[in-house]
C-alpha cells in the first residue's frame, strides 16, 4: 500500500527578464507563502544559469528548498554535474534537491551545434550519468566504462550535506523514461501528455478533457508502480 505522506507545493521560476531583485523577492515571497521548493528550470534562452540562480535562491532563504526543473543530461559531464550539485546541497546546508532529464528541446540543441539523438539514446545516456552522479554522490572511489561515459577511479568532491545523496527528482511522460525513475529516483515527476486526437475529441466537454488526463496519469502511475517494485512506497510523485 502506499504510504501517506503530506503534500507539498513548489513553485517553478521562469524568468523571462532576469533580475537580481525579482529573483530574490520571488525565493524569499515562496518562503512567506509555505512553499516547500523553488524550481528553477534548465534552458539556454532568456534565464538565469540554474546554479547559481538556485544559489542565490538559497542564500536569500532560510527554510526554502531549491532544486533543478530539470538539469538537461546532455548539456554537462556527469562528472562534472555531481561536482556542481554536491556543492548546492553543501552550499545551501542540505536543501537542494537535484532534478535530472534527459533532455526534450530540440531547438536548444541546435542552438548549441549538439546532436538531438533519439529519445532512447538520450534515455540511455541519462541512465548512465545517473550511474556516475550517484557513485561520486558516495564520496567512494568510481570507476566506470559505459556507451558514452567512461570514469577511472574518480572521487567525488565535496560530498553533500544529504546522505546518501539529495533527493533525486527524474521525471517524463514516456514508459521507459517512468520506468527509469520508478528504479533510480526518489521523486518521480509526470509529464501528463495524452495523445493529440484524444485531447482533440474532447475539446468541447472540459470535463471529458479532465477525465482524459486523469486517466493517463493513472496509466503513468501504474507503470511506475510495476517498475518501482518494493521502491513504490517511498516515492514521491510530482505533478
Amino acid at each position: 500500500m502506499f504510504r501517506n505522506r503530506p503534500f507539498r507545493f513548489g513553485v517553478v521560476v521562469h524568468n523571462t527578464s532576469p533580475a537580481k531583485n525579482e529573483l530574490l523577492g520571488q525565493a524569499r515571497l515562496a518562503e512567506q507563502l509555505g512553499y516547500s521548493t523553488f524550481l528553477v528550470p534548465d534552458h539556454v534562452g532568456d534565464q538565469f544559469a540554474t546554479v547559481l540562480a538556485l544559489a542565490m535562491a538559497a542564500s536569500a532563504t532560510t527554510r526554502l528548498r531549491v532544486g533543478s526543473f530539470v538539469f538537461d543530461n546532455d548539456f554537462r559531464h556527469p562528472v562534472l554535474l555531481a561536482k556542481e550539485a554536491a556543492t548546492l546541497d553543501v552550499l545551501t546546508d542540505g536543501r537542494f534537491e537535484f532534478g535530472l532529464g534527459a533532455g526534450w528541446m530540440g531547438a536548444e540543441y541546435q542552438q548549441c551545434g549538439i546532436t538531438f539523438d533519439a529519445p532512447g539514446i538520450r534515455i540511455e545516456r541519462m541512465a548512465e550519468a545517473l550511474h556516475i552522479i550517484k557513485g561520486l554522490f558516495a564520496g567512494s572511489p568510481l570507476t566506470f566504462t559505459g556507451n558514452d561515459y567512461k570514469v577511472a577511479d574518480m572521487v567525488g568532491r565535496p560530498t553533500p550535506i544529504q546522505r546518501p545523496h539529495p533527493p533525486i527528482l527524474v521525471g517524463g511522460s514516456g514508459k521507459r523514461m517512468l520506468s527509469l525513475a520508478a528504479r533510480e529516483a526518489d521523486i518521480v515527476g509526470f509529464t501528463p501528455r495524452t495523445q493529440a486526437d484524444v485531447v482533440e475529441s474532447h475539446m468541447n466537454d472540459v470535463l471529458d478533457i479532465t477525465d482524459a488526463l486523469s486517466g493517463a496519469i493513472a496509466q503513468k502511475v501504474e507503470w511506475v508502480r510495476h517498475a518501482a517494485g518494493d521502491r513504490f512506497d517511498n516515492l514521491e510523485l510530482n505533478v
